[in-house]
């Protein structure tokens, strides 16, 4: 999955009201006929805590692995092995917190750490873990990637902005890419390790609108995010072979 993404949903034509004034519809809940229904609250922002969360329960999944040549077997879907995609992970969540990191947050492209392949096809990171250290030490540098970027999220002001290849981006949008992208690929981990995988319906849900505002709002959550990245079916809707997130602010 890319460091970076957006892929923000226009807003569909309103259409004309052929009489000059259409009517305003009666409150369901008991207010006057003709008086203006109160507006849904706005969705619950993602949090630092949200990522916290997200990297806790992640980890403590993939310490269920059954021995240390699983992690050598692909994750899941990925043409990526275990290993690699928890090192992918672990450099995703490092990146994102980077990004956050300068006084001056680059605007026009990423903070220029090196990120290079171990091997052709293999994912290209800053972030390598020690091989040596067993599969202990790659979980270690998934939890200190992900406190990084709970640290930035937390203490960074919301008017930060700073680039992401998908649309410049703030905390908020930092932290719900790094749930997404430790949700999934945990999925993919989980997959390859023959784990038990999933997440809270609320973490997923808030990710949700946060990142992929044009989804069902009608499916169960994980599910739906599963679709929405590529990896699942929903009824009735064909499954999607390419997309992309909203990286963008919340409009105001």
């Amino acid at each position: 999955m890319a460091r970076a993404g957006s892929g923000p949903t226009p807003d569909g034509p309103i259409p004309d009201d052929p009489t000059g004034s259409a009517p305003i519809p009666d409150d369901p809940t008991g207010g006057a006929p003709g008086t203006v229904p109160t507006p849904p609250a706005p969705p619950a922002p993602v949090t630092a805590d949200d990522v916290d969360l997200a990297v806790r329960l992640a980890v403590d999944a993939l310490r269920g692995a059954p021995g240390a040549e699983a992690w050598d077997g692909r994750a899941g879907a990925l043409e990526w092995d275990c290993w690699e995609t928890a090192e992918h992970l672990s450099d995703d969540l490092f990146a994102y917190a980077a990004q956050l990191g300068p006084r001056r947050p680059p605007l026009t492209g990423e903070v220029p750490f090196l990120w290079e392949s171990r091997r052709p096809g293999g994912p290209a990171n800053a972030v390598h873990a020690d091989r040596t250290a067993g599969p202990e030490g790659v979980l270690q540098v998934l939890e200190a990637s992900g406190a990084l970027l709970v640290a930035m999220v937390r203490t960074s002001p919301a008017e930060v902005r700073a680039y992401h290849a998908y649309g410049i981006s703030d905390p908020e949008g930092f932290a719900a890419m790094g749930v997404v992208e430790t949700l999934v690929h945990a999925y993919d981990l989980t997959q390859g390790l023959g784990l038990p995988w999933s997440p809270p319906a609320d973490l997923c849900s808030r990710a949700l609108a946060r990142l992929f505002p044009d989804v069902p709002g009608d499916t169960a959550p994980w599910p739906t995010l599963l679709w929405a990245t590529g990896r699942g079916e929903l009824p009735g809707r064909s499954r999607r072979t390419s997309w992309r997130w909203y990286a963008g602010p919340r409009p105001s």
